[in-house]
């Protein structure tokens, strides 16, 4: 771009009153004709610039404000595409809870970036449209899920209780609910047990007794769980709790939830957990109850066949008067795999390196390194940081052996370890949830392309 030339400056300085008036006076015409000649050089100026602008500005795919695309944790993205047998299995839930007819709780499991949190808030929207009472909890390691379940389910009868025509009833409820919350073991310490104490779930109602406050989470839950539901029937309506990363319920609890879902299932009560987890979760349900098989609704989801992985690039874009080539398709599902975070992540990329539309199997090439670099550093370098040097070794190992599920003995060899000296690493990376046991002796990542980027890392 060349810059206009500055008018000359006008040499005369330090004058004042009548001289310094006479001396703009004088200086007037030929300060216009400076003005006309800036003038006529801006209107020469603008004119070889307008094309430029005008291409820039008719090129909707390279505004990065309208970009649509949306790689993120739990983000949905502009187009939900892929899961729609999933969403019928879960509106087939809603409507029969709805009629009293007898129904499942219901579990999502799949590899991260597959969509899990993502469809998991879709099924809480769905719920809230029917008008049912809805709470959501994400589980920790090693953190008990009373008082989160607390929370949920508090939150959930709020939604319910301006259609209750008995007040009472709430607060009594509540009442259950809030000693239910202050039933549980406290933390060992003068300091803990002193906060614990003062620990209000915010429920301005005195803490019932006798009722969900043994100290027994099984049996607390389940005598909670009942209560809520009773709620929800003098409404006419259901209670939905969701569970996120459900794989990380503590043992002890998981049993206590499947024990809740389990009388629920029995006396018919309107009120279904919703759980979201790794593929290994029907595994751990099932080791804390043998009946978990057929307590729950399973649904694993996975990558995205070719036609929805099109469908969830072409409709946003398209929405946004910009398209794809037909080799650009081909390019970013081979880029992509599939998975609906990949897909995301490189079409957001690509959207804002492309200057043009229709995007081109050129555009993906010129962005796939930069949205290789940030799937390295965001999605598989902060979780390889986060294992010990000896879990990073077993990653290696296991990246080396290739991408599916492999014999933990195996890796033992390719370490020249004995297995039982290596389990401590892996117990390590599956509470960290970068690995899982698929099957008995057998183990996998739980990130997709773990393997592939590990084996472009230096060793």
């Amino acid at each position: 771009m060349v810059a206009t030339a500055a008018p000359p400056l006008n040499g005369t300085a330090h004058v004042n009153g009548t001289a310094h008036a006479r001396a703009r006076h004088a200086d007037a015409p030929a300060r216009h004709g400076r003005r006309h000649e800036s003038a006529t050089r801006r209107s020469g100026f603008y004119p070889n610039l307008r094309p430029q602008l005008y291409r820039l500005i008719e090129s909707e795919s390279v505004d990065p404000v309208r970009n649509p695309y949306a790689p993120g944790a739990g983000q949905r993205p502009p187009e939900l595409a892929g899961r729609d047998r999933e969403l019928r299995q879960f509106e087939v839930v809603l409507e029969r809870v709805a009629r009293g007819r007898p129904e499942r709780s219901m579990i999502i499991t799949g590899l991260r970036g597959v969509g899990k949190t993502v469809l998991l808030n879709a099924f809480r929207s769905m719920a809230i449209q029917k008008l049912w009472g809805t709470g959501k909890i994400e589980a920790r390691p090693d953190q008990s899920i009373r008082r989160p379940v607390a929370s949920a389910l508090h939150m959930a009868v709020r939604e319910l209780a301006p259609r209750h025509r008995a007040p009472d009833r709430i607060e009594a409820f509540l009442g259950v609910l809030k000693a239910f919350a202050q039933a549980g073991p406290e933390p060992s310490g003068t300091r803990a047990k002193a906060r614990a104490h003062r620990w209000q779930p915010g429920i301005d109602v005195p803490a019932s007794r006798g009722r969900a406050d043994s100290g027994d989470l099984e049996i607390d839950l389940t005598e909670l769980f009942v209560d809520a539901a009773s709620v929800a029937t003098d409404v006419g309506a259901g209670i939905a709790l969701f569970v996120d990363e459900m794989q990380d319920v503590p043992a002890d609890d998981v049993s206590a939830l499947c024990a809740a879902c389990h009388e629920l299932s029995q006396i018919g009560g309107p009120l279904i957990v919703v759980g979201a987890g790794l593929p290994h979760l029907p595994a751990v349900l099932s080791a804390s109850k043998s009946y978990s098989e057929r307590l729950f609704r399973y649904a694993r989801i996975d990558r995205l066949d070719r036609e929805s992985a099109d469908v969830a690039l072409l409709a946003p874009a398209e929405r946004e008067e910009v398209t794809f080539t037909d080799d650009a398709l081909d390019a970013l599902y081979g880029a992509a795999d599939g998975y609906p975070y990949f897909v995301q992540a490189y079409a957001k990329v690509v959207w804002d390196v492309a200057p043009d539309t229709p995007i081109t199997a050129e555009d993906i090439r010129v962005a796939a390194p930069e949205a290789e670099s940030e799937l390295a550093v965001g999605f598989f370098g902060s979780r390889y940081e986060r294992a010990t040097p000896a879990e990073r070794d077993y990653m290696r190992a296991m990246a080396m052996l290739g991408d599916d599920p492999v014999p933990t003995a195996a890796v033992a060899d390719e370490l020249g370890r004995k297995p039982s000296s290596l389990s401590p690493a892996r117990d390590g990376l599956i509470k960290k949830g970068l690995i899982y046991s698929a099957e008995r002796g057998m183990v996998a990542f739980t990130v997709p392309h773990f393997g592939k980027f590990l084996r472009s890392q230096p060793a």
